[in-house]
């Protein structure tokens, strides 16, 4: 019997074998802040067109308010959200029935870096850890658990992403010459 994934996955799958190139998608991001000589807010719409945007602050322990939730926290949640999606999905795909699940991820960053007190200590979180709270339907074999625990995690985007970071370019363009058909600004 066919699951919920594998019959929104089988025609992709085809579709990826046949013509590789399609695979390639490419996701978006903005930030939108309202106000320019706001150091402290801006927001983020995780989707451009999506109608989402989400507010961030900065970290207390950089001089921000902390009144929203920051870049770091963002980026731990990107981390939750894609490993407990991956989770469900590879459950799905197996035939197994998920109870509960909760993912938490805490990331540790000394932020002396970021105020460039000290050049030996590095910008960017030191360590990240994401805690998965999973109960299976009684019964589960342990073999399909550990199946489950291995591909939900070779198969979450931002994890693998984490672990093998690409090269990221940064490019400051001139005002107004981000073009509303390229919502990064890139050439």
């Amino acid at each position: 019997m066919k699951t919920l994934v594998q019959d929104a996955q089988a025609p992709l799958r085809s579709l990826y074998r046949a013509t590789p190139a399609l695979a390639m998608v490419t996701d978006h991001a903005r930030a939108c802040g309202a106000d320019p000589s706001d150091p402290f807010h801006s927001r983020v719409e995780p989707m451009v067109g999506c109608g989402v945007v989400v507010p961030v602050g900065v970290h207390r322990a950089v001089g921000g308010l902390h009144d929203a939730p920051t870049p770091g926290d963002m980026l731990c949640a990107a981390l939750a959200a894609c490993q407990d999606s991956a989770v469900r999905m590879v459950a799905n795909r197996l035939g197994i029935e998920i109870v509960s699940l909760e993912v938490r991820v805490t990331a540790q960053v000394d932020v002396r870096g970021a105020l460039g007190m000290d050049p030996e200590v590095p910008v960017g979180f030191q360590s990240m850890a994401c805690d998965i709270d999973l109960q299976l339907k009684e019964g589960t074999p342990p073999k399909l658990r550990e199946v489950l625990e291995s591909a939900s995690q070779r198969c979450c985007v931002v994890q693998q992403t984490l672990h093998h970071p690409p090269p990221v370019m940064t490019r400051f363009v001139a005002t107004g010459t981000v073009r509303a058909d390229n919502p990064l600004g890139t050439a």
